[in-house]
């Protein structure tokens, strides 16, 4: 049988992309292995950056020459920037036999088969607008104790810096009953923690028109949408499921009713990375992002009214067309006026048939530069000192395996999603896919140290209830769905 690898670029929805190639691949007989041993090399690509394209130039210039003494490697071009640019990969990139776009991968296995038979190299960039189709992978996923499940393609939205929605194509949805069964299939293999995907998540509604209304939500509000009542309908009808995350919403869908779904469903974690990109109502009008900064702050503070303790993380871009000193300098004094606990920060680069082509790129590549390192300064200190509040406090937190860093700790996440490291490994890794107590004993530049509390040793995984012990035998309690008590 073949072997293949695949090797991602980009987000989260990349990953979870390759996920679905790897199960198709599988299920037509191919063996995944270490790149080196490939028949099959997959570069699973993204085009919001443009670090990203050259990355993969620089990726297929050396698959290249492994080619050259190895006629019979096939390589894949896939996603983003495959969907993007099409035939024209292969006119600059002739040792590409396969373009591919991410509504396509369920004809992977047949497309390399046509390849394998002698077939001139192929492009499958084709939307599935009509029929939209949504793969999973349930065989693989079971094995860890976190998944990816989307719940959405494309985006509607028209960002003025944004591929995606030439790359993607316009928002289609996933049926609340599909993605409902999907989470307590992965639940019943093992999984406890979901993170529902989407390119403006939160914009969700069912083509089905399943979902009743969520409490608190305003019909009139154009802003409103169904995600708040697809959040409740999973908490109701997926009991073993211990925690709910979802990537990557839109500010302007941070609506009472989703902020009332945060307060209210126990396995909602403390924790919303919300992109706001710029702090200036300025470059907010010129990115097309369709609220203020006024705006934003305001959604930012009724959620942490519902939810005190949440965090929230974001998404910063430096250098969009006409930003000058004062609009950054805005920028900055949000992210102090939020405190966010971490920033994902990006210098602008134009990306192909983007409405912000059509700009002045105005802002040198220094000044670029010499702005994205304030801003990482900026985040830096408020990491440092978010970690250090932490220090004594118990955190609950979902142990999800052993640590990279150190083989002697294992590793989770907490509610409000910080890393947590371990201590004793060896107690610690019976728990896997179990919440667990943890008191900070230390905090790193972006992680804490923590170990089990004493009554929380005192527990065993046979003392679980016995519904979860035939579920994972090695997984512990769990918060009960409804409304927030401890969780």
């Amino acid at each position: 049988m073949p072997g293949f690898s695949v090797t991602t670029f980009g987000c989260q929805m990349n990953q979870h992309d390759s996920e679905r190639m790897e199960e198709v691949l599988r299920g037509g007989g191919a063996t995944a292995v270490a790149a080196d041993d490939a028949d099959v090399v997959i570069l699973n690509t993204c085009s919001v950056r443009e670090k990203a394209e050259q990355k993969l130039r620089s990726e297929v210039g050396r698959w290249a020459k492994v080619k050259r003494e190895r006629p019979d490697l096939l390589i894949v071009v896939a996603g983003c920037m495959a969907q993007q640019e099409g035939r024209s990969i292969l006119a600059e990139m002739p040792s590409v036999d396969l373009v591919l776009g991410p509504d396509n991968i369920a004809e992977l296995p047949g497309l390399l088969a046509e390849l394998r038979m002698g077939s001139p190299p192929l492009v499958r960039t084709e939307f599935d607008l009509d029929a939209p189709r949504f793969l999973t992978a349930p065989t693989t996923l079971g094995e860890r104790p976190t998944a990816f499940v989307t719940t959405m393609k494309g985006c509607n939205e028209r960002c003025t810096f944004c591929v995606v929605p030439n790359t993607r194509g316009p928002e289609r949805y996933r049926s609340s009953a599909e993605l409902i069964a999907e989470i307590a299939d992965l639940v019943s293999r093992g999984v406890r923690e979901v993170t529902l995907l989407g390119q403006t998540v939160n914009s969700y509604r069912d083509p089905r028109g399943a979902l009743p209304r969520a409490p608190e939500a305003d019909p009139g509000d154009p802003d409103e949408s169904e995600f708040a009542a697809l959040l409740r309908a999973i908490a109701a009808e997926v009991p073993g499921l211990v925690r709910l995350r979802y990537t990557s919403p839109h500010p302007r869908h941070l609506t009472p009713s989703l902020i009332a779904a945060h307060r209210d469903l126990a396995i909602m974690p403390h924790h919303v990375h919300l992109p706001v990109q710029s702090g200036s109502d300025r470059m907010l009008k010129r990115m097309l992002r369709r609220y203020r900064r006024d705006e934003f702050l305001a959604r930012v503070a009724s959620l942490r009214a519902a939810v005190p303790e949440a965090t929230i993380s974001t998404d910063i871009i430096v250098g969009f067309p006409g930003e000058t000193e004062a609009d950054f300098e805005e920028t900055l004094s949000l992210i102090e006026a939020v405190g966010f606990v971490g920033v994902f920060g990006f210098k602008y680069s134009v990306r192909p048939n983007t409405p912000a082509e059509r700009l002045p790129d105005d802002v040198p590549e220094a000044e670029k530069s010499r702005r994205l390192a304030r801003v990482f300064d900026v985040s830096e200190r408020l990491v440092r000192e978010h970690l250090a509040q932490q220090l004594g406090k118990t955190l609950r937190v979902l142990v999800e395996g052993p640590s990279k860093a150190r083989e002697e700790n294992a590793t989770g996440r907490s509610e409000r999603n910080e890393i947590v490291h371990i201590e004793d490994a060896a107690r610690v890794r019976s728990r896997v896919g179990e919440v667990v107590e943890v008191t900070v004993v230390e905090a790193y530049k972006h992680s804490l140290l923590g170990r089990m509390t004493e009554a929380e040793l005192a527990r065993t995984p046979e003392g679980m209830p016995t519904r979860m012990r035939r579920a994972l035998p090695l997984l512990g309690d769990k918060p009960s769905p409804g409304p927030r008590g401890e969780a």
